[in-house]
């Protein structure tokens, strides 16, 4: 079993939580870890581009000088292309699909070896519970400070309003539940926090 700091509002390790290393000990896999990462980032990307072929341009039909005899290229319209103001090849279109398949035991597998490297480095923590009384910024950036942390992801069981609304403003510190921990959200923040709650429901999700 694999071992994970437990540490108390000071930021202090008191004691050690059992993690499974089906979940915590993988090895890192780099491939697979970029193929999950490209792929999440494919899958949030919408096509808002559009732009213009020959067809769609504003152009005249007349051709623009005689086929031969003036010394310069053939051309038959102002639409094409390699003129400016021409229409675009294989243009980007609004129907455009840029998702990327992968199948959820890959997702997975990506996952717990981005949890398992960062357990390795020292990066992830776990804590009895996270929660503030009141929803204000000033407290729970305190709370952070105090546990010594500037730029980390914190992943409860559930996210409630005071917690949500205190961290809206904290650039660097990021809440969420733990089925919206993302790989690309695991990999971007210096350090992860886990609740024991989080942890237990990670097993779950992930095993």
């Amino acid at each position: 079993m694999m071992e994970l700091n437990l540490i108390d509002p000071q930021g202090k390790s008191s004691r050690k939580v059992a993690a499974p290393d089906t979940v915590f000990g993988r090895d890192y896999n780099e491939a697979l870890v970029h193929q999950v990462v490209t792929a999440y980032l494919a899958n949030a990307r919408r096509a808002t581009r559009m732009q213009k072929d020959r067809g769609d341009v504003k152009h005249s039909t007349k051709k623009p000088w005689k086929q031969k005899g003036t010394g310069r290229a053939r051309a038959g319209m102002t639409s094409s292309p390699l003129w400016r103001g021409g229409g675009r090849i294989f243009p980007n279109t609004p129907d455009e699909n840029y998702s990327h398949k992968l199948n959820r035991k890959m997702y997975r597998a990506g996952v717990c070896s981005i949890l398992s490297q960062l357990a390795r480095e020292g990066r992830l923590a776990v804590v009895d519970s996270f929660t503030v009384e009141t929803p204000k910024t000033k407290l729970l950036a305190q709370k952070v400070k105090n546990m010594g942390f500037e730029d980390v992801l914190i992943v409860t069981d559930s996210v409630d309003d005071n917690l949500r609304l205190s961290s809206r403003n904290l650039p660097h510190v990021n809440i969420v539940a733990v089925a919206h921990a993302d790989p690309v959200s695991l990999i971007h923040h210096a350090n992860v926090l886990l609740t024991k709650n989080a942890l237990a429901k990670f097993e779950d999700l992930l095993k």
